[in-house]
């Protein structure tokens, strides 16, 4: 396997919606480009997916994971406003998780096919790294 490039990018401080936006975009050109590759005949050697890394700091907001539910929010929708705290459904997994001001976050947009494909390797791995730093 060779190495490969992971584009890091700090977006500062960054609404919830507008960090998830950029990186549906990211994924959307990597998902864009794999559909080239694998239509082509003969692939254009330097067309390959992107990795990325982003950090960044979201003003307060609540995110609700595929598997969370809405009633273990503990403040109800006039609270969240009151509080200038805002709330985001998501696609992915989990329950609900806190963002706010301070608080470092990490998106890794990584081709998973460039390193290997065992999603829960991979999660383990990051689990480690985490850890580890």
């Amino acid at each position: 396997m060779d190495k490969q490039k992971v584009i890091f990018k700090d977006l500062g401080i960054i609404e919830y919606k507008a960090a998830w936006d950029y990186q549906e975009g990211l994924l959307q050109e990597n998902v864009k480009i794999k559909g080239e590759l694998r239509s082509s005949l003969t692939p254009d050697p330097k067309l390959q997916t992107q990795n990325y890394f982003l950090l960044c700091e979201h003003p307060p907001v609540y995110t609700l994971g595929k598997s969370g539910k809405k009633e273990n929010v503990l403040m109800s929708d006039e609270e969240l406003a009151a509080n200038g705290i805002a709330f985001f459904n998501t696609n992915r997994g989990g329950d609900i998780t806190f963002h706010g001001l301070q608080q470092i976050v990490g998106y890794p947009i990584l081709d998973l096919e460039n390193y290997y494909t065992d999603i829960g390797k991979y999660l383990r791995s990051l689990e480690e790294v985490i850890i580890l730093t």
